[in-house]
């Protein structure tokens, strides 16, 4: 293959992937449309409710591992087309959670979601950045991550108010009603998902066949299944940047994804905005919209300024706002918890770059230890609900702020190369075949 087929196929497969990074984004944004609304509908607490972001996060904990052997027995390609059948089945699946409706069924669908989500985050990350220049590789996710950024901007100020559109009854109204009204009502409430749902299943399935008949580099060679097969996950620990940015990734995720999750219930308290349920969704789209800002920004930044030190600086503006939405109400404490996404915007595809610098065949093994850690999103959100329901919600912001100052840490110290990278840990080859 000459130098330029070989560019255009990067192009293209830069293009495609893109393309899915978006669709994950909006597909996880949704689920801080649906916490509001399932609390609603099932007359939850917090606590309860975040079960949403632990059942959704804990799939990829549990099926990171498994992701990584099918990236490596088929390649990025084939497991980027096998991840977007699983999510487009999860997303079936809500049309029969709504139908009964189940809270169970809607966490069996949210995990089978997810698992789809996860495959697709392991072999994709890595993917676009081994494809091109390894220089330009933080550059280059933080542009497809942009696009994430896009469909978590876009999918909850579209689909949102389509959620949240019918009036929710307070449990008064609800205490009122006999028994068959109530069910009635939860049913009715619950099956406001079921078109958006299937029409992403049926989004995602022709975007499966799509990448399946487009002639993109399968980078089956990049990946851990040939004579590096026998590198164990305790080798790739060993590296310290790798294992300090396996805990960034947690608190990050976690960081991120519980801020969004209280976003809708926050900024429609009292104190903090006073807003509709329906109105504050749609609010989404400036935390989202930020991390999309940040990333176009942040690709062009990293161009010039060093990864590292721009992770830590933008942590500690983040800081800061969490100080400032605490000790503020109103509009002040309103506007400052949505600007966190802008400076949210370069930390996951920094972090996971700087992870997995030098590590050529181990590259696969670390993206699955660095899309595990994103079970952070299961675990912190649970533990905000627990002190969202103890000390309030705008106190209980104190957490992601600890996690923001450990990501600060990893940006100026956890991050740096150790001595000992071993030769075998150069470069990978990204020239794969095509298919």
């Amino acid at each position: 293959m000459s130098q330029q087929q070989r560019d255009l196929s990067h192009a293209a497969a830069i293009a495609v992937v893109s393309l899915i990074f978006f669709t994950w984004g909006g597909l996880t944004s949704l689920n801080d449309v649906l916490i509001p609304h399932l609390k609603a509908v099932f007359q939850m607490n917090y606590f309860q409710t975040m079960l949403i972001q632990m059942t959704f996060f804990g799939a990829y904990f549990l099926m990171s591992l498994p992701s990584g052997a099918v990236v490596a027995r088929v390649g990025y390609k084939s497991s980027i087309v096998i991840g977007l059948v699983v999510a487009a089945v999860g997303a079936a699946m809500f049309y029969p959670a709504a139908r009964l409706p189940s809270y169970p069924l809607f966490l069996s669908a949210l995990f089978v979601l997810a698992s789809g989500i996860t495959l697709l985050q392991v072999a994709a990350n890595p993917y676009i950045s081994l494809i091109g220049d390894p220089a330009g590789a933080p550059s280059r996710l933080n542009l497809a991550q942009a696009l994430n950024s896009l469909g978590t901007t876009l999918f909850p100020s579209l689909i949102g108010p389509m959620i949240l559109a019918a009036a929710v009854l307070g449990a008064d109204q609800l205490a009122a009603m006999s028994a068959t009204e109530q069910a009635a009502y939860r049913a009715q409430q619950a099956q406001s998902v079921q078109v958006p749902y299937l029409a992403l299943a049926g989004g995602l399935l022709v975007l499966a066949v799509f990448v399946l008949l487009m002639r993109i580099p399968s980078l089956r060679e990049a990946t851990d299944h040939g004579d590096d097969a026998h590198h164990t996950f305790g080798e790739v620990l060993r590296f310290p940047h790798v294992r300090w940015g396996v805990l960034a990734i947690f608190v990050y995720v976690g960081a991120e994804v519980s801020i969004g999750s209280f976003l809708i219930n926050y900024i429609s308290g009292p104190d903090t905005g006073g807003l509709t349920e329906a109105t504050a969704s749609k609010y989404l789209a400036v935390y989202w919209g930020g991390a999309m800002v940040g990333r176009f920004i942040g690709a062009a930044l990293l161009q010039v300024v060093d990864a590292r030190r721009l992770l830590a600086l933008f942590a500690g503006v983040a800081i800061l706002l969490l100080v400032t939405t605490m000790s503020s109400a109103n509009a002040v404490a309103m506007w400052s918890v949505l600007a966190i996404g802008l400076f949210n915007s370069i930390m996951f595809p920094t972090i996971f770059t700087v992870a997995i610098e030098r590590l050529g065949p181990m590259t696969s093994k670390a993206s699955s230890l660095l899309i595990m850690a994103i079970v952070g999103g299961a675990v912190i959100p649970l533990l905000q609900g627990w002190l969202a329901d103890h000390i309030g919600i705008q106190h209980a912001f104190v957490l992601p702020l600890l996690c923001y100052a450990y990501i600060a840490w990893y940006g100026l110290r956890g991050s740096r190369l150790a001595g000992d990278l071993p030769a075998a840990a150069g470069t990978a080859r990204v020239a794969g075949p095509m298919h």
